[in-house]
């Protein structure tokens, strides 16, 4: 008599969290059942109907194929051939973000890897010759002669440092400002560095600052982003620092998450600890070296930025096989979205005295993106604006006067959405709100 087979003999896959190669996640493309987690907010997380969406790219346009249901039977199509580049599908897989949104929300159900999958779909598309966007080439060719995403002088990018704030020449902890506090929101970076200073935390800057490389990694064009990240890795190891700060909610996942993705490592082998600003000021204000003390009279708001939310969970590199129903050996810690600076934000916030917070309808991983980041912005200015607009709804459901965030790509967005709106908010930044609490 013939052996019956056991289901457990399936033949198993290799397969591996790398996004240099798209066939690592034609299960997770092939397995998506349209259930549109990625597109709602679950009922068990909302106070109403208001607010219900999580996709700005679907929100902006509601055809399927811009949301990650979509975008998923598009990318499996391509990982086998029977789809070919055009301009169409370019604007379908750049019209997005990458805020995660999608990613957290399938992964309560389905635990498919649809972030990953998508940024191996561009970076397809770039090593294909098809992409990406010229709005990104032209970052692309900026950071390549001028280091920064806009094209601005280089010898420009200390300007913001001013004589009231101290900068050590040597230091265990190096402030990294970023392309946006350097030259467009110098005053993040400059409210950042007097935090610093009132807390007795000394810091240093780099000696030569360059971009972090995040516009060229969100848009596929990895070679160039590896090489922007062993160029900065190598230049902060050798700067002796013990410990990175940043007040860029984008900064802080390139360092915390894909340059240890793009040179497969895990987070904790970079060499250095990566901290955002939310962190520092967070231990400072429970160790009491930071003493926020001046009232601050608004009714504020805060939205939480992607990259300190639901994008900065530390990454460790994974390869394995998949077997029976997609089983994974060894074992695999997904990233959920669950080790964001949820709970160090909302201390900080809560510890102004004489404010008024107010939390919106959709926080934490359920924040709705303001829809800049990522590359979104430049190539797509009517799918940003349209996000920020959105999520100002919020902000004025909940009647705050204030809107803050913690990323300076975030500050622009509102700023330029509120300008175009007439609406009466103002944005500013965590840093600037903990500055403006403090007696000095």
């Amino acid at each position: 008599m013939e052996k019956r087979k056991d289901r457990y003999d399936t033949p198993k896959k290799k397969v591996a969290l790398d996004v240099t190669d798209l066939n690592n996640f034609t299960y997770d493309m092939s397995r998506c059942i349209k259930c549109k987690g990625c597109y709602w907010v679950e009922h068990t997380y909302m106070p109403g109907i208001n607010f219900s969406v999580r996709c700005p790219s679907n929100y902006w346009n509601d055809f399927d194929s811009y949301g990650a249901f979509g975008k998923m039977r598009i990318g499996l199509a391509v990982a086998e051939g029977r789809m070919e580049w055009t301009d169409k599908l370019l604007e379908i897989i750049y019209a997005d973000p990458l805020c995660g949104a999608c990613d957290v929300g399938c992964k309560r159900n389905l635990d498919l890897e649809i972030g990953l999958t998508l940024e191996a779909l561009r970076i397809k598309a770039v090593k294909d010759g098809a992409g990406p966007m010229p709005a990104h080439k032209k970052i692309a060719k900026n950071i390549a002669t001028k280091h920064n995403q806009f094209g601005s002088i280089h010898d420009n990018r200390k300007k913001w440092v001013t004589k009231d704030i101290k900068v050590a020449a040597k230091a265990d902890t190096i402030y990294f400002a970023g392309c946006s506090a350097s030259y467009v929101n110098q005053d993040i970076a400059k409210a950042t560095a007097k935090v610093l200073n009132a807390a007795g935390i000394n810091f240093m800057l780099m000696e030569d600052e360059w971009c972090c490389g995040n516009t060229l990694y969100s848009v596929g064009m990895i070679d160039e982003a590896r090489e922007l990240a062993k160029r900065n890795v190598e230049a902060i190891k050798k700067s002796g620092a013990k410990t990175l700060v940043t007040s860029c909610a984008e900064c802080y996942r390139m360092f915390k998450v894909d340059y240890p993705k793009m040179l497969d490592i895990s987070t904790d082998n970079l060499g250095f600890k990566v901290v955002h600003f939310i962190e520092v000021a967070d231990e400072a204000i429970k160790k009491g070296s930071l003493k926020p003390n001046k009232p601050v009279d608004i009714r504020f708001t805060y939205h939480d930025s992607c990259g300190v939310s639901r994008l900065c969970d530390p990454w460790t590199p994974w390869k394995g096989e998949r077997g029976w129903m997609g089983m994974v050996s060894p074992s695999l810690k997904r990233r959920r979205g669950t080790m964001g600076l949820y709970s160090q934000t909302r201390n900080i916030l809560n510890a102004i005295p004489g404010a008024k917070f107010v939390e919106m309808p959709r926080t934490r991983e359920n924040a709705f993106c303001c829809g800049a980041g990522r590359g979104t912005k430049e190539a797509f200015p009517d799918l940003a604006n349209t996000s920020a607009k959105h999520r100002l709804d919020e902000v004025k459901h909940v009647s705050a006067e204030v809107l803050v965030s913690a990323c300076p790509w975030c500050k622009s967005n509102f700023n330029q959405a509120i300008k175009e709106n007439g609406d009466a908010v103002k944005v500013m930044d965590i840093s600037e709100l903990v500055l403006a609490s403090l007696e000095i």
